[in-house]
């Protein structure tokens, strides 16, 4: 199901996942082990203990893994127990994070880790829920009544993991005439809209601030590539080279293009500003230019991108100036990646890599996202992370957070067990 590995010359191959019945024996005194990480996390015993007994149902095979249906099969649950402890009993989520990234170091952590952006939806039929409303849901591959949460991965030699997430709250939402509906989901006061990019931003600057997992690559799709503030954010993390995808019509020149000031009057004031000088050519779309490129200056690769299994792609890389507002703005890799045949699909990615970067990395590179995808598969198919009921926003928190914790709990197990890569993993309670 997963790729065995990548090119030759790649930085590292990511393993495939594996945890079989078998393998869990004395299961439950490591995942109390695990949770007694955490024991500070938690003013009461009853949120704590609630958040062991989640967990546990997490890894059971119920058909649906909610509170309720949780909190009536393991030992000891209550159900309004239960959904205090997730919806409304206070944890400390930052502190978790830390232990909990501190622990994916542990056992993932690599000097050349890639963090990696995306978000997923979860669709949902009512509008009681924090943040719900019509939205496109790549779940269904159209706009849908739905949540949407922005994701970071980690990928290293080691495995990968969800390190953390920030929900997507629709700008309505900050309206007045929404204005019960977010008291009474708990959405935090003072809060204000923030775009995906702003929240990916969030993410960013809390991982390098925390400096407890290392990574040298960022990998995101158009949304996040697109964004200024977002590419800032990963210039701003020293050593930290981003590889994002942009869309189509994004402009540039292959030389940098003579500017000049040109002074003019605004209400009688005489002011200067920046203009490209006439001589030089207009800038190009990232499409114009791809569709040119001689056959020559093609390279075939093969990429493993997760369920799909090897792919043959062509792969040709420039150096280019992106033009911002008319203007030559910075300097940097214009990756381009097409499908092989008669009717090549284009794809475009940007990347301020160093100069002596190779090709290969960047094929590499340009495969990374299956991990992330892979996440979000395994931990809405086996963990319940898509099967939530809670519709306030501490509960919508402390239920990813949960399952986070749980698929890198399996992660871990794998890792001591040192075992060689399948592709099957079920875990009882």
């Amino acid at each position: 199901m997963l790729p065995e590995c990548r090119t030759n010359g790649d930085v590292f191959a990511i393993p495939k996942f594996s945890i079989e019945k078998g393998d869990v024996e004395g299961f439950l005194n490591e995942l109390k082990a695990f949770h007694g990480e955490f024991r500070d996390c938690f003013s009461r015993s009853e949120p704590r203990e609630n958040f062991f007994r989640y967990m546990v149902g997490q890894f059971s095979e119920l058909e649906r893994k909610s509170i309720e249906p949780i909190a009536l099969s393991v030992e000891g649950g209550r159900v309004r127990s239960m959904q205090r402890a997730i919806s409304d009993a206070p944890w400390d989520d930052n502190e978790i994070l830390t232990k909990y990234r501190s622990m994916v170091n542990e056992d993932m952590g690599h000097r050349s880790g890639v963090v990696i952006f995306d978000e997923t939806a979860f669709v949902k039929k009512g509008n009681d829920s924090v943040g719900v409303g019509k939205q496109y849901c790549g779940t269904v591959g159209k706009v849908e009544n739905c949540q949407v949460g922005v994701f970071a991965a980690y990928a290293s030699p080691h495995g990968y993991a969800l390190v953390d997430k920030r929900l997507f709250i629709p700008e309505e939402w900050f309206t007045d005439h929404y204005g019960a509906r977010r008291k009474k989901c708990k959405v935090p006061e003072p809060r204000q809209f923030k775009s995906k990019p702003q929240l990916a931003v969030e993410i960013l600057e809390a991982l390098h601030k925390q400096q407890n997992l290392p990574f040298k690559y960022v990998v995101a799709d158009t949304i996040y590539g697109n964004s200024p503030a977002f590419i800032e954010a990963v210039e701003n993390c020293l050593g930290v080279s981003y590889f994002v995808s942009i869309p189509s019509d994004t402009l540039c020149w292959l030389n940098r293009p003579i500017t000049r000031q040109k002074s003019y009057r605004y209400k009688g004031e005489l002011r200067t500003k920046t203009v490209v000088d006439k001589t030089e050519k207009k800038p190009i779309s990232v499409k114009t230019l791809a569709e040119n490129i001689n056959d020559y200056f093609w390279y075939r690769r093969t990429v493993s991108e997760g369920t799909k299994g090897p792919i043959d792609y062509e792969f040709t890389k420039r150096q280019v100036i992106i033009a911002n507002k008319g203007l030559p703005e910075k300097t940097v890799w214009l990756i381009i990646k097409r499908i092989v045949g008669n009717n090549p699909i284009y794809s475009y990615y940007i990347s301020n890599a160093p100069v002596s970067t190779r090709l290969k990395t960047f094929v590499w590179l340009s495969g990374m996202r299956w991990a992330i995808e892979q996440c979000f598969e395994e931990t809405k198919g086996d963990l319940g992370m898509d099967q939530y009921e809670v519709r306030k926003y501490p509960g919508w928190n402390h239920h990813i957070l949960t399952c986070m914790l749980a698929h890198f709990f399996l992660w871990h197990l794998k890792i001591r067990l040192g075992k060689k890569s399948t592709c099957y993993y079920s875990v009882a309670a």
